[in-house]
């Protein structure tokens, strides 16, 4: 099957990218991604191709992902794009332009979109104005442009061979070195690996554990510990060096960033309680109600992605993982103040420890400041292809936590 696949986007693209064949690791979620992105770049929709790829470009350039905007520059190009809207934001439409200010919220501190800013860009006031239709598929593309920002940093993903950086080496940083167990100077090789292989029989213990609880949380109680858990201090700053040129010519206002949901101290935007605004209740059907089949295309890759399972974990063959793959999606959706009034908090402090917890607020939340040091220090006993299902989970559940304040937004508006 993934054979096929693979044929399939050589066939399309004329090559097969790097991306794609990391996601071939996983065919299931590959062939629905492919399927999403083929949609929202190449099927008929409110928006000209070539629009599409900019609005890629501008997403990405948030996240100083200069491979997601070599890539859709040379799309956008291939499209009929003008080459002058590539060396500068100011060169592109004004109504294109007037996405920044969700661009940048989308991108870093999505619960602050409200629907004054739908308002501000669909209104008979706005010149010239974006149609609803126009709108979703814009935020679509946005959102899909940040979560895949996030995988690409997240893997570590080297840039294609006619990028900038292609077939180059660059020796890493000291700092950003990963320390190889296999390597001389590391004495303490042997002890590390004893240490990553106790790190799996102590997580395989606690998900048993998990499983066969039946302890009864009071509602209170499970309030207080998602709060304990949106409020934990996990710091990610790592100062990188600065993004191309072609990255940030595209980038307006580059200095607004993430910051915690709730920082310490501060009064933190309300929370979203799943059961008031949820993807399955009113997400799916808006996102299908403006823009067709879309709500469909997405709702497949969120499916295959929460359910994607081998029944396996490091060197252990026929483990259930379904309360670790449920913790790694509602800690991420806990990062953006998101609330599900029916999951005990308290499981994500026992399946996630520290270092995997600082390498998914890192790639969720600022995936440019993600380094090799701290891809490495989790999970080390698992195989890469464990590692890149973890990357997916976080992809998605980002690309789902962010639309659910832009769509909640939207339906506002319409009232």
């Amino acid at each position: 099957m993934d054979q096929d696949i693979l044929l399939e986007s050589f066939l399309s693209l004329g090559r097969v990218d790097h991306m794609t064949m990391v996601m071939a690791l996983h065919p299931a979620y590959l062939s629905c991604f492919l399927k999403a992105q083929h949609a929202l770049l190449e099927l008929d929709g409110p928006l000209p191709c070539h629009w599409r790829h900019y609005i890629v470009l501008m997403a990405a350039a948030r996240h100083h992902c200069s491979y997601l905007v070599q890539q859709h520059s040379a799309g956008f190009l291939e499209a009929g794009g003008e080459e002058s809207w590539l060396s500068g934001i100011q060169h592109a439409p004004t109504k294109l332009r007037s996405l920044q200010t969700l661009n940048k919220l989308l991108a870093h501190r999505p619960w602050l979109i409200t629907q004054q800013h739908i308002q501000e860009l669909v209104c008979s006031g706005a010149d010239p104005r974006w149609s609803l239709a126009e709108l979703i598929h814009a935020v679509i593309l946005m959102a899909h442009a940040h979560s895949l920002s996030s995988f690409v940093w997240g893997c570590g993903l080297n840039p294609e061979p006619d990028h900038i950086g292609g077939y180059t080496f660059q020796p890493p940083s000291p700092g950003n070195l990963p320390r190889s167990p296999h390597s001389p100077a590391h004495e303490d090789g042997r002890q590390e690996l004893v240490e990553g292989a106790m790190e799996v029989e102590v997580l395989m213990k606690r998900m048993v554990e998990l499983q066969q609880q039946e302890e009864e949380c009071t509602q209170e109680e499970m309030v207080t510990r998602f709060e304990r858990q949106r409020s934990e201090s996990i710091p990610t700053a790592v100062v990188r060096e600065a993004p191309p040129d072609l990255v940030l010519c595209l980038v307006e206002d580059p200095e607004f960033r993430y910051e915690d949901f709730a920082p310490r101290g501060e009064q933190a935007p309300p929370t979203m309680r799943a059961q008031d605004y949820s993807w399955e209740d009113h997400g799916y059907s808006l996102v299908n109600r403006l823009l067709p089949d879309m709500g469909q295309v997405l709702d497949e890759k969120f499916q295959v992605v929460s359910n994607l399972t081998y029944h396996r974990m490091a060197m252990h063959e026929g483990v259930d993982t379904h309360t670790l793959r449920k913790a790694l999606w509602n800690y991420i959706h806990c990062l953006y103040g998101i609330r599900y009034d029916d999951y005990d908090y308290g499981s994500v402090n026992v399946l996630l420890e520290r270092s995997l917890k600082l390498f998914v607020k890192t790639v969720a939340c600022h995936p440019e400041q993600t380094t090799a040091r701290i891809y490495y220090s989790f999970w080390r006993h698992f195989r890469h292809s464990e590692k890149v299902h973890a990357n997916l989970i976080v992809m998605e559940a980002r690309l789902q936590a962010a639309l659910l304040y832009t769509l909640r937004a939207i339906t506002h508006y319409m009232r």
